[in-house]
């Protein structure tokens, strides 16, 4: 009989999906071979720009294609389905909506976990840093204003600096920058600054990308990716058993 797996739908980019299945089979702490966890993989790179499209800088849907790979998924019979993506999560309701297997969603995921470890009484304010597509979408901003805390966009010179980090750096030369990116996040931090945030939250895979290579645990950070994968190794886990 064969074992229950999941599907995985990258490719946007895809060095962000390798990164999380990298951190997935890290997690999964496996001793053999057969303890890794079963999975499909589909790193659609041909998925356009999910930004360019939900603020209005192009007529490039993305929705048919990632569509397609969740008809395909729930066709090979996936017992649950990742959508690595967190600015696709635009479209979450629409996906969910086309299969009755369910699709883990990345924000509130990353937002009860937050509320764990960072208590909204003293950690209220939280400073989002993610594309233009995902602060345009609202989807964090619901999941962060619901469990009561308050969120804070980055001004626009700190919009540029994490869109640069974001394309530049991650999705153009691969070339990953400490102090690019560790100054981002204390300018967010800066109780003098104009954001002035008490925890943040890493809203994009190639966000998690540098946070993978440049851990900062003395920094109060929800990396949505990380999450990602602890709740997806805990359900893999949990339909093998």
């Amino acid at each position: 009989m064969r074992r229950p797996f999941f599907a995985v739908l990258g490719g946007m980019g895809t060095l962000a999906t390798e990164s999380y299945i990298r951190l997935v089979n890290r997690e999964t702490h496996a001793h053999s071979d057969q303890e890794f966890l079963d999975y499909v993989v589909f790193n659609d790179a041909a998925v356009p720009d999910r930004t360019a499209f939900i603020i209005g800088q192009s007529d490039d849907d993305p929705f048919p294609v990632i569509a397609d790979d969740i008809d395909k998924a729930t066709a090979m019979g996936a017992s649950f389905i990742v959508l690595t993506c967190n600015t696709a999560h635009y479209f979450y309701d629409h996906f969910q909506s086309l299969t009755p297997v369910p699709i883990l969603h990345m924000p509130r995921g990353a937002v009860a976990h937050m509320a764990g470890q960072y208590p909204k009484e003293r950690f209220h304010r939280v400073g989002f840093l993610g594309t233009m597509g995902s602060r345009a979408s609202g989807v964090y901003r619901q999941a962060v204003e619901e469990a009561g805390y308050t969120f804070v966009e980055p001004d626009d010179e700190l919009q540029e600096r994490i869109t640069s980090l974001i394309y530049d750096d991650v999705k153009g030369t691969g070339d990953l920058n400490l102090q690019r990116y560790e100054s981002v996040l204390q300018a967010m931090l800066d109780p003098a600054g104009t954001c002035r945030c008490d925890t943040l939250m890493l809203g994009c895979t190639e966000l998690s990308v540098l946070n993978e290579a440049f851990p900062l645990p003395q920094l109060p950070i929800i990396d949505a990716q990380a999450v990602l994968v602890e709740d997806t190794v805990n359900r893999a886990k949990a339909i093998r058993r």
